[in-house]
């Protein structure tokens, strides 16, 4: 079955101008949240961003969790504007965020888990509208190890 197949056979249920109207607006989301992503919060990890610098000693870690973070979050914002990856990197951002969201009540200020705990929501519902192109992905990957 081909992706368009399998997606099609997934959302048949809802009336065509709601899908595409949700598809629509999940696509700004995305285009807003991968903006963010990169520019406002990956880019000042890389830089060393005093503020950056100062929230990662706060964790206690060590700086290489800075770097970390900030190749997930430039993955994840470059995967989201990719049709074919945009449900995988939401899913994988769903992680980052609930990992965000504990850093937050644990290490840092508690009323900002608020934040990564509503992107975390966004992806979900990215990663549910695109789980047809993700399970079709995903198949295609195991099927060329297995060759």
């Amino acid at each position: 079955m081909t992706t368009a197949t399998t997606a099609a056979a997934h959302t048949s249920a809802t009336p065509a101008p709601i899908r595409s109207r949700r598809r629509t607006i999940l696509w700004g989301f995305q285009i807003l949240i991968a903006a963010f992503l990169l520019i406002g919060s990956a880019m000042p990890k890389f830089a060393g961003q005093k503020d950056a610098i100062e929230t990662f000693a706060k964790i206690g870690v060590g700086q290489w969790l800075r770097y970390v973070t900030g190749a997930v979050e430039a993955a994840g914002a470059i995967g989201l504007l990719v049709p074919r990856l945009a449900g995988l990197a939401a899913t994988g951002l769903i992680g980052l965020m609930i990992g965000a969201a504990v850093t937050q009540v644990v290490w840092l200020v508690p009323g900002w888990a608020a934040f990564p705990l509503a992107l975390g929501v966004v992806f979900a519902l990215v990663a549910h509208d695109r789980r047809a192109e993700t399970r079709d992905l995903l198949r295609g990957l195991v099927r060329g190890l297995r060759k």
